[in-house]
């Protein structure tokens, strides 16, 4: 029996920035933490059902920020694990996903609680009520400046070579991909931010002008404009993890190999990272084109990673 000890190597997606986006990302949910736990402390103590509510809405939101720390720090560890046939990559997209149904949750919830109180109006304490807000957009303000420069992430490879089936990895520093897990953590928190600031304007109407129908309509928005943001990074993370092809990466493959004479007879590309394809090109030709000849071709191509050709002569 031949040892695969020859062609083993390892298949590390993790991006350039996922270290310092695990920072960041644990620093939010210590933040949201401290405040859910002031919140719910203080509503027990002074008996405030809006500190209490604002408290364990904030825990959803931990909860989920929770998710996109433990999907970095799952997929740094398991880097090397060579059970996973192309790496962690996707483990943020997974992450992602989860949170994305926590987010349209929390606008159902937003939403219906919204509605029942426009049918069913509710006394409010605007002066007790607008300090928990301001306080709760400081937060998540804070929260959005950790997350926002880490936004987009730069990936690196390294280069391997085998037979025919070789998997090639590119390295390309200046190729920006999106981390869906991040985008998750950071839609979190702009939501949370989003709904304070329609809180406060709402409050702030409510309590000078008594317009104590605006803060229920403001809700309602708020959740609409939530559930769209989770409509949006659930259908960019599931195309991700059902292997969706790649059309751009695709039309560059077929553009590049366009002058060598061959045909395109199975083409597959699909994301393995935030900034990683891989690719399974199987093509035919009549002339003397070699393998390597095509390797050269596509390795202007820097999104793709891992590449499987196969040349077959007609």
């Amino acid at each position: 029996m031949h040892s695969t000890s020859s062609y083993r190597h390892e298949h590390i997606y993790l991006g350039t920035n996922h270290d310092r986006n695990t920072r960041r990302t644990l620093w939010v949910v210590a933040l949201t933490a401290v405040m859910m736990v002031a919140e719910i402390a203080a509503g027990y103590f002074t008996g405030s059902m809006a500190l209490l509510a604002d408290g364990f809405h904030m825990a959803t939101h931990t909860g989920a920020l929770a998710i996109a720390a433990g999907a970095y720090v799952f997929a740094r560890r398991h880097a090397h694990d060579s059970r996973f046939s192309f790496g962690t990559g996707k483990v943020g997209d997974l992450a992602g996903f989860a949170s994305a149904l926590v987010l349209a949750v929390i606008a159902v919830g937003i939403g219906g609680e919204s509605l029942w109180r426009l049918a069913s109006p509710d006394t409010v304490n605007f002066g007790e009520a607008i300090p928990i807000a301001v306080v709760g957009l400081i937060v998540n303000i804070a929260s959005a400046l950790l997350l926002m420069e880490g936004h987009h992430d730069h990936h690196a490879h390294g280069h391997h070579a085998h037979d025919e089936h070789e998997h090639t990895h590119h390295q390309d520093h200046h190729h920006v991909g999106h981390d869906n897990n991040l985008r998750s953590a950071y839609l979190h928190v702009v939501a949370d931010a989003l709904t304070s600031v329609l809180a406060i304007a709402a409050l702030l109407a409510g309590l000078y002008l008594g317009w104590t129908w605006l803060d229920p309509l403001m809700g309602v928005v708020g959740a609409v404009v939530i559930a769209r943001w989770s409509y949006s990074l659930l259908r960019t993370s599931a195309g991700v993890l059902l292997d969706m092809t790649d059309a751009q990466v695709a039309a560059r493959i077929e553009q590049a190999l366009a002058s060598q004479e061959v045909q395109i007879d199975d083409l597959h590309v699909w994301r393995i990272g935030p900034s990683a394809r891989a690719a399974i090109v199987s093509v035919s030709t009549s002339t003397a084109v070699t393998e390597g000849q095509l390797r050269h071709k596509l390795a202007g191509l820097g999104e793709l990673h891992h590449l499987t050709l196969e040349l077959r002569q007609r």
